[in-house]
C-alpha cells in the first residue's frame, strides 16, 4: 500500500491550502503540514512555494503531482484486484460441520482427486457440538453457517430434517466393546456371541436399517438396550456398564475404553454427505465431484 503522505500531498495540490486539505480528510492543518513537511524532507525537493497568496506547487511539485495520482490510482486498483481474487476464493470454500461422531476422514483419501478435478476448491472444517437440539438444528439450517456434514441417514431421517444426502457407500453395523467385557478378545462377533447378553442400540425408529437389526436381536433372545442418539454420552454409557454398543466403523478413536470389532452379519446402513436442498453452486460442484470419483470405492 501506498505512503499515506501522497494522499495528503494530493489533497493539498488539489485544495491548495493546508486547512482546506485538513476538512477533507478529517485531520488538523498542523497534521497536514507535518505530513508535507515530512513527504519534501524524505524526497528531497520542494514540492511547494509558500507564499503570502497561499500554496503554489512548484515545477517538481506538477510533475510529481502526476505521478503520485498514477501510483494511488495503480496502488487502489491492485488492493481491489487481489481483493477481489480473495473473495472469488472464498467463494470456492465449502464449510463441512465436523464433530467427534460426524468426521471428516472420508475427504482423505479422495481430497487429491478433487483438487485434480477443481484446484480451486477449499474446504473449511466448522466444528459444531453433538447435541441433540444443535445436530437438527445445523441439518435444518443447512447453507447458513455450515453446507455440508458427513452422516448415517435414511428417508425419514431426511424428510424430518428438511435436507437431502448425497449416497457415498453403505457402512457396516459393527460393534463397540468394552475393554472388560467378556466378548473384547474376540475378532468378529455374530448375534449369537449376543444371546442372553446385553446391547446398546439407538433407539427404534431412528433409522430404518437399525431396526430390522434390532428385530433380529431380541428374536434371538438379545436384551436391547436403547440410547437416544450417538455421542459422545453414549460411549460413555456403555464403558461404564460394561454393555457392547452397536456402532460403525470409522468411530474407532471415539473412545479409548472402547474397541471396535466386525460384526458377523450384512447389516449395513446409508451413509453421505447431507446438504441443503437448495445448495449454492459450489456445494453443488463438490457433491458432482465426490460422485464422480465414486468415493464408495476407497
Amino acid at each position: 500500500m501506498y505512503n499515506s503522505q501522497l494522499a495528503t500531498f494530493i489533497s493539498v495540490a488539489e485544495n491548495g491550502s493546508f486547512t482546506k486539505a485538513a476538512d477533507a480528510l478529517y485531520i488538523t492543518p498542523t497534521a497536514v503540514m507535518k505530513q508535507i513537511n515530512a513527504l519534501e524532507e524524505r524526497l528531497g525537493i520542494t514540492l511547494f512555494a509558500r507564499t503570502n497568496h497561499g500554496l503554489q506547487l512548484t515545477e517538481a511539485g506538477k510533475s510529481f503531482l502526476q505521478d503520485a495520482r498514477y501510483i494511488v490510482d495503480y496502488s487502489d486498483k491492485a488492493i481491489k484486484k487481489a481483493q477481489e481474487i480473495e473473495d472469488k476464493d472464498k467463494e470456492q470454500s465449502i464449510r463441512i460441520g465436523t464433530s467427534i461422531m460426524t468426521p471428516a476422514k472420508f475427504l482423505l483419501d479422495v481430497w487429491a482427486e478433487i483438487q485434480k478435478v477443481n484446484p480451486r476448491l477449499k474446504i473449511e472444517l466448522i466444528p459444531f457440538d453433538n447435541t441433540p437440539i444443535n445436530s437438527v438444528e445445523i441439518l435444518k439450517n443447512l447453507g447458513k453457517h455450515i453446507d455440508v456434514v458427513a452422516g448415517l441417514y435414511d428417508d425419514k431421517f431426511l424428510e424430518e430434517r428438511g435436507c437431502v444426502a448425497a449416497h457415498l457407500y453403505d457402512k457396516q453395523l459393527s460393534f463397540a466393546i468394552p475393554l472388560t467385557h467378556s466378548l473384547y478378545g474376540k475378532s468378529e462377533i455374530s448375534i449369537d456371541d449376543l444371546r442372553g447378553k446385553s446391547v446398546y442400540l439407538i433407539r427404534k425408529d431412528w433409522n430404518e436399517y437399525i431396526d430390522e437389526l434390532r428385530e433380529d436381536l431380541i428374536s434371538s433372545g438379545v436384551e436391547v438396550k436403547d440410547f437416544d442418539m450417538f455421542n459422545l454420552g453414549a460411549f460413555n454409557k456403555a464403558a461404564q456398564e460394561n454393555t457392547p454398543i452397536i456402532t460403525v466403523d470409522g468411530w474407532e478413536d471415539v473412545h479409548p475404553l472402547l474397541k471396535i470389532v466386525p460384526a458377523n452379519w450384512q447389516y449395513r446402513i446409508p451413509f453421505g454427505i447431507l446438504y441443503s436442498p437448495t445448495p449454492s453452486k459450489q456445494v453443488k460442484e463438490f457433491i458432482n465431484i465426490l460422485k464422480s470419483i465414486n468415493i464408495g470405492r476407497k
